[in-house]
């Protein structure tokens, strides 16, 4: 569970907001003033600090910047009323990771939230290189086949140096285990690590989310708003899915990469950035740029390392070693003893194509882990492991109906089963579930809610089907 620190010297405040963050499922903590949330921190770091800019004695400005001297990886958000902006911009340039305007929108400020426990992941969680499946506490990049030993060097040779990085290779192949690899062994280690998925944003957004805007850019622009390339000043950036970028920002990510500099939305003055540009893409960007879809200027400047990363078809050998290491990871995780795996089980799973690659793999092991009760791993618990994959990735590429269907009829054929109407719609429920917590980020209030249930009923639903949070699983 996470903690989270609220520093504000209204009690009101603190009292509101420790209830708000306790009913999302956060440990949540208080302090009055900058120097007692320095105390607290000494002691006990949490995971987030919330501080207000305006409190007796020291400031919020001046207890950050004490702050991100004893945990310069501490995310902290400055609570801010619209008076005080200029000095929220400025905690940004000291390395806050963003700031929240009083009053509240409770919505958007429990995103904010979100994402910066999420960033607090990325950089605290360590990437382990070439580890043993069993030992390993972490996510770690596992693999003993040429392919991989080069992925391994590649890392060691791009993380020392400044260099802009390209990782390509189909989704689930760990694009961004590797990109936090290279940040955590780079000279930037204790400095920011911001994620931008660029598919994920639409088109519209994607600009002010990532340069920022000025007071009065457009409509609803009623205060000045930094983006995150600035968020990210001294440290890295991570542009996910770049493939993806409109081309009309590809200019601008260029002109960033070539003056180290660049504007906010309605502004006219360049703000000088030193930020490192790591990014991965899926797409094929030579037939992109012959498309007109992607710059080539942007092309050669991103390619000045490529990492290419093999998808798992072509390194089956590993498969055996990222089994053992995702068992041993979900026994951790599950609190249960790691029931092991037959022999015929690991033959069924290399022979198996792996369209959605490592993340397939991880998934499919989840779920045969929660089927096979504490039992060796068979072959009909991966059987239905799989089948409850295909089910639950159909349903999220609009064949759902045709290929749900396929999946109902192939268990109907695979014999007389006492049991099999009520499998069947406990897997079902099982995957609404799974799709729920996943859309939410694991947030059971909004899963609730898109399900229209409430939450303790959501929860009971949880622990009567055996669901385990689908985790973002992008190990090697």
């Amino acid at each position: 569970m996470n903690t989270i620190l609220i520093v504000d010297d209204e009690e009101q405040l603190r009292t509101s907001f420790k209830k708000l963050l306790k009913e999302e499922g956060y440990e949540a903590v208080a302090a009055a003033t900058g120097e007692e949330a320095i105390t607290v921190i000494k002691k006990n770091s949490p995971d987030l600090v919330m501080m207000d800019v305006r409190m007796p004695g020291m400031n919020g400005l001046d207890a950050f910047k004490i702050i991100h001297k004893i945990k310069p990886r501490l995310p902290v958000i400055i609570m801010t009323a619209y008076s005080t902006t200029d000095t929220a911009i400025e905690a940004i340039k000291l390395g806050a990771f963003d700031y929240v305007l009083k009053p509240f929108d409770i919505p958007n400020i429990l995103s904010l939230i979100e994402n910066a426990l999420k960033s607090c992941r990325f950089m605290r969680r360590q990437v382990e290189m070439d580890a043993q499946p069993e030992n390993s506490s972490s996510d770690a990049i596992i693999g003993k086949s040429a392919a991989i030993q080069e992925v391994y060097k590649a890392i060691g040779r791009a993380a020392p140096t400044d260099a802009t990085v390209l990782i390509r290779g189909e989704s689930g192949t760990g694009k961004e285990l590797v990109a936090r690899a290279i940040y955590q062994h780079s000279l930037r280690a204790e400095k920011p690590f911001l994620v931008i998925n660029c598919v994920a944003i639409p088109g519209t957004l994607l600009e002010s989310e990532l340069f920022g805007y000025e007071k009065g850019a457009f409509t609803g622009a009623s205060a000045s708003r930094v983006g995150k390339i600035e968020q990210a000043n001294n440290g890295t950036l991570f542009l996910d899915e770049i493939g993806d970028m409109p081309v009309s920002l590809q200019s601008k990510i260029l002109r960033l990469i070539q003056e180290k500099s660049i504007e906010r939305l309605g502004g006219c003055a360049a703000t000088p950035v030193d930020v490192r540009i790591i990014a991965a893409t899926n797409k094929n960007l030579e037939q992109a740029i012959a498309d007109g879809t992607f710059r080539e200027d942007l092309y050669f400047r991103l390619n000045v390392v490529n990492i290419q990363l093999p998808p798992l078809r072509n390194r089956k050998g590993d498969v055996p070693l990222l089994v053992e290491y995702f068992l041993s990871r979900y026994s951790r995780e599950m609190n249960i003893d790691n029931p092991g795996i037959t022999k015929n089980s690991i033959g069924k799973l290399e022979n198996y194509s792996w369209p959605g690659n490592i993340r397939e793999l991880a998934n499919i092991v989840q779920k045969a882990l929660i089927f096979s009760r504490g039992y060796p791993i068979n072959e009909d618990n991966i059987v239905k492991a799989i089948q409850v994959q295909e089910a639950g990735t159909a349903m999220g590429t609009g064949k759902s109906e045709k290929t749900i269907s396929e999946w109902i009829k192939n268990a109907l054929k695979s014999g007389p089963n006492d049991n099999l109407f009520v499998n069947l719609v406990n897997n079902f429920s099982s995957m609404i579930i799974s799709e729920a917590l996943v859309l939410s980020g694991g947030n059971k209030s909004k899963a609730a809610k898109m399900l229209g249930l409430s939450r303790p009923t959501l929860q009971s639903k949880i622990e009567k089907y055996g669901v385990q949070m689908e985790t973002h699983v992008s190990s090697l």
